[in-house]
């Protein structure tokens, strides 16, 4: 395998791995943008994909799976939100809640449903996400440089790995250029005002709530009915809370989240790459280490390199209106 072979093996995993992390990281950005603080990203797509396989396997229908996916998401969500919002919770405590719910139940109800040990029956064809071949892949494919680029980076990808990508620029105009976005950012900064001005903080923070849900689905159903055929337990193996350093990293900015998951992708994809092989001075590097190696890089990044970030000032703070 030639140098060019290799770069772009290594940047279409880049792609096809950064691409749950940029659904989460986004979720996490409309729910923190609105003050509310959600760990429970692990737990919402970890659920999402198992309903979103479950379903999918049981109908026979990508689309069935990806609404259940989205639909136990935001139950997920609605019971984040009930508890920060309503109750007035601590929100670190709900999230982690909700992380332990989901992978214990995902496993129960599996193996209860399938007698597969936690796993969901294998997804057939018109059951999972298939990869798109974009036109012109054909008329391209024995161009030099072109041809292939085109070919392995462009085209040859799922419906949500397009939609990922497209989110970014959305949300950036659903945020910066929208009523909707003002408000929910202004609820994240300063909700004594916005409720002065006679919006409901409540129903702002519970929109933001929801619209993390919904791409929490978009996640999970990824995992399970794009990249894999099926549910196996475990499988978001901390992929929500990489999201979530992502999100920090990215100062809760859209296109620096893009930016920031597809270097964690880009991480992930270098430590398969490098797995057995041999290295100069150090020789074969364990697989063991390999796969750590995305996770202590992004201990590094966060620790050395973002510098100050700051989010928003009323997260993780219940309102309570004053009299």
């Amino acid at each position: 395998m030639d140098y060019f072979q290799i770069i772009l093996v290594t940047l279409e995993a880049t792609i096809r791995l950064s691409v749950p992390l940029i659904f989460a990281a986004l979720a996490g950005l409309y729910s923190e943008r609105s003050g509310v603080f959600d760990i429970g990203l692990e737990g919402k797509m970890l659920a999402a994909a198992f309903a979103g396989g479950a379903a999918a396997a049981v109908y026979g229908s990508a689309f069935i799976g990806l609404a259940a996916a989205i639909l136990i998401s935001v139950a997920l969500a609605m019971v984040h939100a009930f508890a920060s919002i309503t109750q007035r919770g601590n929100q670190i405590v709900s999230g982690v809640a909700i992380n332990f719910i989901a992978l214990g139940s995902t496993v129960i109800l599996g193996q209860a449903w399938f007698q597969q040990g936690g796993r969901t029956p294998q997804l057939g064809e018109g059951s999972r996400f298939e990869a798109i071949r974009l036109p012109l892949t054909d008329t391209l494919e024995d161009v030099p440089v072109i041809g292939p680029i085109y070919e392995n980076l462009i085209s040859e990808h799922f419906l949500l790995t397009y939609l990922a990508f497209a989110l970014v620029p959305f949300t950036w105009w659903v945020l910066y250029r929208t009523r909707f976005g003002l408000r929910l950012r202004a609820v994240g900064e300063n909700p004594g005002a916005v409720d002065t001005a006679g919006i409901s903080v409540t129903q702002m923070r519970y929109l933001g709530v929801l619209c993390c849900g919904i791409l929490c689905g978009f996640a999970g159903a990824y995992l399970s009915m794009a990249v894999a055929a099926g549910f196996v337990k475990g499988m978001t193996a901390g992929k929500g809370f990489i999201a979530l350093a992502a999100l920090i990293f990215a100062k809760w900015k859209p296109v620096n989240v893009m930016l920031a998951c597809l270097l964690f992708g880009f991480l992930d994809a270098l430590a398969i790459l490098l797995q057995g092989q041999e290295l100069p001075v150090v020789g074969e590097v364990p697989v063991q280490f390999m796969q750590a190696l995305p996770y202590v890089l992004t201990v590094i990044l966060l620790a050395g390199f973002i510098g100050k970030a700051i989010p928003p000032k009323a997260g993780g703070q219940p309102y309570v209106k004053e009299r």
